[in-house]
């Protein structure tokens, strides 16, 4: 089928109701992280801080560890029913679970059963947003005509950063307002119940969309997928989904690294405070995100391949040498904000290369009736995994070693190996085109 002629009122329109989704979600799911420090005292045992605030970072992690299974069962839905339904879903059970977050009683309320209640509501986020991201990008590509889909799909991969520092400018706002004692006792839960409107106004955009033209036409032959389980993971298609996973285990790992544990960093190891830190990588975040579009623009013009590569090999060969610089001007004692903002702007934008092409690269990589379910599961495994386990890794080796090498063993290992082998695995996919049915790359 040929591309549709979509004007760009009609294109922007596409992007904004699949990214505000994303925004919310990321919002949703980064208000956890960010509050990591005061959740491990309202939630665990508060004679034991270092154990307390792993535990919630293992927590953190839970929720992307649970995103492929997510990703597996709405992948299926999305392949079966149809994209737009499908995000739906995952944004209202998304939505629900953060704001219900808000309103669990402390542990000194009701003991171990708010860890409970807090770890159950943090599978039902990884789980939805399992199935969100895969979705969003597939509708958005299913949208747009090859030659521009890199440059598309970059400004849906600023929705989750954007979500980032939504999350963090509500923090600032609230805590500011409040104060520092009124919002450590209870002003932290509004961030998560303002979720509850954010939410209602994102379904609300998407209520309007249509379903994908690719889908309906996959609908009207009668050719969408009866199990897309096993055409995607009991095919020829599941050497698809493990190089696709290879790709984002790097990609993940840096996005992760340049961004969250950015923050991590500035608040555990510098001890610089809530405030400041949640300024500096925010300021950051907002200078930064346009590599995103770039990226995915020039991805366009060179291929997805030699960008997201370059990413991966520069994170894994500057992040020492970059974290020591941030560990230096970002001292408590005699901070430069300027420098501080700098460096992050820095880590961020190799998060720009590896991520800005990759929505491109993973719609570009499989076929239109089962799309849905392998990238997500290709995505969130490399995300949920590969990326996910970058706070509580990472964390965990500074406080056990208090050496920033060590800290940085897994960031700037993991993408190393996953460049050598998506050197030799990972295929061009800028020409291959979606309309053409059960289009492939031409090599893998």
């Amino acid at each position: 089928m040929p591309a549709p002629h979509l004007s760009l009122k009609e294109l922007r329109r596409v992007v904004i109701a699949a990214a505000v989704g994303n925004v919310i979600e990321w919002y949703d799911f980064y208000i956890f992280g960010s509050l990591a420090s005061i959740l491990a005292v309202k939630f665990f045992e508060k004679s034991h801080p270092v154990a307390a605030f792993l535990s919630t970072v293992a927590l953190f992690s839970v929720g992307f560890l649970i995103r492929p299974l997510g990703a597996f069962v709405f992948g299926w839905l999305g392949d079966r029913v149809g994209r737009k339904y499908t995000f739906l879903v995952t944004l209202s059970g998304m939505g629900i679970s953060t704001a219900l977050i808000g309103f669990i009683p402390s542990y000194a309320s009701i003991g171990l059963a708010a860890a409970v209640l807090l770890f159950a509501l943090r599978l039902i986020q990884g789980l939805c947003l399992g199935g969100e991201y895969g979705g969003a990008i597939t509708y958005v590509a299913e949208h747009i005509a090859d030659e521009k889909r890199g440059y598309y799909t970059g400004w849906l991969q600023t929705s989750p950063t954007l979500g980032i520092v939504v999350s963090l400018a509500t923090i600032i706002g609230i805590r500011r307002y409040l104060g520092q004692e009124a919002f450590n006792d209870w002003g932290w839960r509004l961030p998560f119940i303002i979720s509850l409107l954010l939410v209602a106004i994102a379904i609300y955009i998407r209520l309007s969309l249509q379903e994908t033209p690719i889908f309906q036409e996959i609908k009207a032959k009668g050719r969408t997928a009866t199990n897309p389980w096993r055409e995607a993971f009991l095919s020829r298609n599941i050497r698809y989904v493990l190089i696709a996973s290879v790709v984002v285990l790097g990609q993940g790992c840096v996005w992760y690294s340049g961004q969250f544990w950015a923050l991590y960093f500035l608040q555990t190891v510098k001890k610089v405070d809530v405030l400041t830190s949640s300024f500096i990588v925010g300021l950051a975040l907002l200078i930064a995100t346009p590599t995103l579009i770039f990226w995915g623009w020039l991805s366009d013009k060179i291929g997805r391949k030699p960008i997201i590569l370059t990413g991966m090999a520069l994170a894994s060969i500057t992040y020492y040498p970059l974290y020591v610089a941030l560990g230096t001007y970002a001292d408590p004692t005699n901070l430069n904000y300027a420098m501080s903002v700098l460096i992050v702007v820095i880590l961020v934008n190799y998060v720009g290369m590896t991520y800005g092409p990759i929505a491109a690269f993973l719609a570009e990589f499989f076929p239109g009736r089962i799309r849905y379910t392998s990238v997500s599961v290709a995505y969130h495994i490399g995300n949920g995994w590969g990326g996910g386990l970058v706070p509580i890794i990472t964390t965990s080796a500074y406080l056990s070693t208090g050496s920033l090498g060590w800290a940085l063993a897994y960031p700037i290992g993991l993408p190393a190996i996953m460049f050598v082998l998506a050197l030799f695995l990972m295929p061009e996919t800028r020409k291959t085109s979606i309309w053409v049915e059960e289009a492939r790359p031409a090599r893998v």
